[in-house]
């Protein structure tokens, strides 16, 4: 049997449908769970407006028409296969012959310096934070930072492996770091970090930086990566608070406009609980406008009719599109308990709701505890 199960070979998906598993166990009580839970939070503010886009990244079209016929809009096969990968653990990957250096942990243990930079990550933590300039224009930092199973520009920074990843989960140090790491940047795009559980509110400069990220779109694929590096280093329960804020601000806010394209291509997609991914589309699916170029499901459903007549039905499934005011997610609309997610059970935090930036909130500054 064991050769019989080794002898079976890795097919890769060719199409955009093979390689979305989102919607697969999708239910009528699942549907109507996400929809309920953000209605108890419901804000009579108004009905959202729509926000222009005009985003032109790695192929992705441009939405400065609002009133373009969806014929033009389709999902890039390119970003469905890569974070398809990413969330099945790279199936296809091959561990390196050489002898494993561990230079990604070495690195967070203040050992080694960052190549060809030659910068430590005790320095980065401790001078780099606010100044926007350097975290701007340096572009070898990012892959030492944040590091993945896959090769980034940065040459010099070495891909992760298991053995590697296993290692860091171990090391209290690493993990401290790492989360420092990501406060850093996360002041960089305006935002901060409010608790242990990943929840996330503007930062007071946020006007300031959003309009920044909203110009720099290449500060887009950093967040891919960040949040690629989240889930492999043991913080997988911190990226849905974070893509469902930048959901918030791109489709009801409108601060975002031109973040939207990715957040719903690449950033909903490197979450790897089904039933996560499908409250976070859920919820951009009622606010996107126009309605009838929203893309990313659900599917269309076929099914028989259950009276007379003849041929197939088609339907739509998922909640219904509406427009509303704003509304705050509850934890259990975000972040669930266990759920099968890509071929693996996911044990997800339950306080992943967002946090807005009141007069009462206080950014996360204590040591996590690992």
């Amino acid at each position: 049997m064991g050769n019989l199960m080794g002898s079976l070979k890795y097919k890769e998906p060719s199409t955009v449908e093979e390689c979305d598993s989102t919607w697969e166990t999708d239910s009528e009580n699942d549907n109507h769970e996400g929809e309920e839970e953000e209605d108890r939070f419901h804000e009579s503010t108004g009905p959202s407006g729509s926000g222009g886009c005009s985003e032109q990244l790695d192929g992705f079209p441009q939405f400065g028409n609002m009133a373009e016929s969806s014929t033009k809009m389709k999902r890039s096969f390119h970003a469905a296969k890569d974070l398809y990968e990413y969330r099945h653990s790279y199936p296809n990957y091959k561990e390196p012959r050489q002898p494993n250096e561990y230079r990604n942990l070495r690195f967070y243990l203040n050992k080694i310096p960052l190549v060809p930079d030659g910068i430590y990550v005790e320095e980065i933590l401790t001078k780099w934070k606010g100044d926007y300039d350097k975290l701007e224009h340096n572009h070898t930092y990012i892959q030492w930072l944040f590091p993945l199973r896959e090769q980034g520009l940065n040459f010099y920074a070495h891909e992760l492996t298991q053995d590697e990843i296993k290692e860091f989960l171990n090391m209290r140090e690493a993990k401290r770091r790492f989360l420092l790491a990501y406060t850093i940047m996360l002041d960089f795009f305006g935002i901060k970090l409010l608790d242990k559980n990943g929840n996330v509110a503007r930062a007071e400069n946020w006007q300031e930086r959003f309009q920044h990220l909203n110009e720099s779109q290449h500060n887009y694929l950093r967040i891919t990566r960040i949040l690629k590096s989240l889930g492999e280093l043991g913080f997988e329960a911190f990226k849905p608070p974070l893509v469902r804020l930048l959901l918030e601000e791109a489709l009801l806010e409108e601060t975002l406009p031109n973040i939207r394209h990715s957040a719903l291509e690449y950033f909903v997609y490197t979450v790897r609980a089904r039933h996560q991914r499908r409250a976070l589309l859920r919820f951009a699916r009622r606010h996107y406008r126009p309605p009838e170029n929203f893309i990313w499901g659900p599917p269309k459903r076929r099914r028989l009719p259950t009276g007379g007549g003849s041929g197939i039905r088609t339907e739509v499934a998922g909640t219904s599109d509406r427009s509303g005011g704003r509304t705050l997610p509850s934890a259990q609309a975000i972040a669930g308990g266990p759920e099968e997610a890509e071929g693996k059970t996911v044990k997800a935090s339950r306080s992943g709701a967002v946090g807005r930036a009141r007069g009462d909130s206080e950014e996360y500054t204590e040591t996590f505890p690992v």
